[in-house]
């Protein structure tokens, strides 16, 4: 499993944890999935990509994770392979993001099952599942906890 971690690599190997900013909107979410995940060189927009961010107590990114990277229209993921970073790092709480290449962030079916789903197993292991954000494109998203779905 190829866990990065924000803290030493992605964002400022100089900043400790304690002066991370924390991620409590999906707008912050929207702007770590830019200036982290989709800068990065094995990016590609026109696939989706299920990403978890593994987050701290006080709503820090610890590290992400790609969970997979699908096709032009969707992803599989498995709650064991989205919980397994979050459970190895200790994390607190989550949250799930992934891209819409089409650019309509609207959820299908199957993003308000998969959603479900992860909500009801990290509900077990006592980990919170703080937002799910589809990100579109041009600043577009869709918040399953804006939308009271969380």
């Amino acid at each position: 499993m190829s866990l990065r971690y924000v803290i030493k690599q992605s964002i400022a190997p100089s900043l400790a944890e304690t002066e991370l900013p924390a991620i409590v909107s999906p707008d912050q979410v929207v702007h770590f999935w830019h200036s982290v995940v989709a800068s990065d060189t094995d990016f590609e927009a026109e696939k989706e990509r299920l990403v978890v961010l593994v987050m701290s107590t006080k709503s820090k990114v610890r590290a992400y994770h790609i969970v997979s990277v699908g096709t032009v229209n969707e992803t599989c993921a498995h709650p064991r392979e989205i919980l397994r970073p979050v459970i190895m790092l200790a994390g607190y709480s989550m949250i799930l993001t992934h891209n819409h290449p089409s650019g309509d962030p609207s959820p299908s079916q199957a993003d308000r099952r998969l959603t479900s789903l992860i909500r009801e197993a990290a509900d077990i292991f006592q980990i919170v599942l703080q937002d799910h954000v589809i990100i579109g494109r041009d600043g577009l998203h869709y918040s399953f906890r804006e939308a009271g779905l969380l």
